[in-house]
């Protein structure tokens, strides 16, 4: 039933004007199932106040809950045509008055940590493409459908969901900026090895797939978890900063999914903070984050930095060292370009590394693991404290080109993970002492001792000759297919 009803809702919004994009589905499609769920969300408050002798007190005031506007029902508990809004009326209803007063939300919150909070957070940064008030009507029939009250419906509207992100990331533009592949993600939470009690952060979460995954980690390690256990995981264990709209709404709607009622996702351009105002109480024992690369930040930004660079994933990783605690550990996904870039940002943020965190294990990923992104990635693996003596490869194979119809799946990453327990030598891997690291350029470059693929990086020049052959070689064939006619 769900999966047709996603389905139903995308054929709508296919024929609208304003929605052009898998983006523009996922987007519409969030800030109503949000408005749904918090609908369900107040009604099991209010039944189990109610059964306390307690009276509940709504987030929304009447006229703006979902029951009321969206899908009145009457006695037969089927939709009451008579006062439910379409056509005009609902479009005039949802811009001119809904959206107003859920913005509203952020100057009467108590705090930036509650549900109101977010809600006003949200609804000040979409808005309603919809502009067909029969369109609109058609989809929140559908929504109306969609249940989130068992454990068992959150599961399957959050995976759901997630396909959503997933065919929003491989449908290109930007939408790769809010997927990574959710066995890389499940492998990374497995080689850090979250407990209970700590806490994990992402800085730039984009669709928060991280955090829902180690979310869903803790849940499946600890099934035996007290009260108070469950309340530091709902309040006190996952932490995210988003800079874009959309991602941010994304990010919440994903985590609320998956269970968690209040996310702690902040919307701000984490790069904006200063390194050197970060506190003891602002750290936190686990990074997880595959921060954008390929960006460049502004001269301003750059300021906050010690090591000071355009290249964004650079300042994401110098933050990212800093905010963890003594002892905790990071997992973070960054171009392989990282390893052996030879200018002055690369090769001193190489070295903070290494002297300032244990570098244990780099993750090559193969070419295509990422759908839509042309570059190749590894992952940095390291614990906050002591510095680098050894550090441990993998280069993973899967044995088959990547792409979106061979994705990157669990199996792939199997052997990674067992053999990375021990740090034990295969085809696939390998040690290197920091003692043979270049002190000048500490290049870490990938390459495999035992004949594994040497990662080789062609100067633009040979790029540039080899389009220039190429295109002589078309024109040439041109010519002689001319001839011929």
């Amino acid at each position: 039933m769900f999966e047709q009803a996603f389905k139903n809702i995308d054929d709508v919004l296919w024929k609208e004007d304003g929605c052009a994009t898998e983006l523009d589905y996922t987007e519409q499609t969030s800030w109503l199932l949000f408005l749904k769920y918090l609908d369900g969300l107040e009604q099991d408050k209010a039944d189990e106040a109610k059964l306390e002798g307690k009276k509940y007190t709504y987030i929304l005031d009447k006229q703006y809950r979902w029951a009321s506007w969206a899908a009145p029902k009457g006695k037969d508990g089927k939709l009451d045509h008579n006062t439910a809004l379409t056509g005009d009326d609902l479009i005039e209803f949802v811009n001119g008055k809904l959206f107003p007063y859920l913005q509203g939300f952020t100057q009467r919150a108590s705090g930036s940590n509650t549900i109101e909070y977010k809600i006003g957070e949200i609804f000040a940064e979409i808005k309603n493409k919809i502009t067909s008030g029969y369109s609109l009507r058609d989809i929140i029939d559908h929504i109306d459908e969609l249940r989130f009250r068992s454990q068992t419906e959150k599961h399957e509207l959050s995976a759901l969901y997630e396909d959503k992100i997933k065919r929003m990331g491989n449908a290109g533009r930007n939408g790769g900026e809010y997927y990574t592949p959710r066995p890389l993600i499940r492998a990374m939470i497995q080689v850090t090895a979250p407990k209970l009690g700590e806490r994990i952060y992402d800085g730039a979460c984009g669709s928060a797939g991280f955090l829902c995954e180690a979310f869903d980690y803790l849940i499946k390690s600890n099934p035996k978890r007290t009260t108070a256990q469950d309340k530091a995981l709902q309040e006190r264990t996952f932490y995210g900063k988003e800079k874009k709209s959309l991602a941010y709404v994304i990010a919440i709607m994903n985590m609320i999914l998956h269970g968690i009622e209040a996310p702690n996702i902040l919307h701000t351009n984490t790069l904006s903070e200063n390194l050197a105002d970060i506190q003891e109480k602002d750290r936190y024992d686990i990074v997880l984050a595959n921060p954008p690369f390929g960006g460049k930040e502004r001269p301003e930004v750059q300021q906050n930095f010690p090591i000071r660079t355009g290249e964004t994933a650079f300042l994401f990783l110098q933050h990212f060292i800093k905010i963890i605690k003594a002892g905790g550990r990071g997992a973070v996904v960054i171009k392989n370009t990282f390893l052996s870039n030879t200018d002055n940002a690369s090769v001193s943020l190489r070295k903070l590394l290494l002297e300032s965190c244990n570098l244990h294990t780099i993750l090559d990923m193969p070419g295509g693991t990422f759908q839509g992104a042309g570059v190749k990635t590894v992952v940095l693996f390291f614990d906050k404290g002591a510095p680098t003596r050894k550090v441990w490869y993998y280069q993973l194979d899967p044995g088959r080109n990547m792409g979106k119809t061979n994705p990157l799946n669990d199996d792939d990453l199997a052997e990674f993970i067992k053999l990375q327990k021990t740090h034990a030598d295969s085809p696939k891997s390998w040690s290197v002492d920091v003692k043979d690291v270049d002190k000048a350029t500490f290049d870490l470059s990938v390459k495999n001792p035992k004949g594994g693929k040497v990662v080789t990086h062609r100067s633009p020049q040979d790029i540039m000759d080899e389009i220039a052959a190429l295109d002589a070689e078309s024109a040439e064939v041109l010519e002689n297919i001319k001839a011929l006619l």
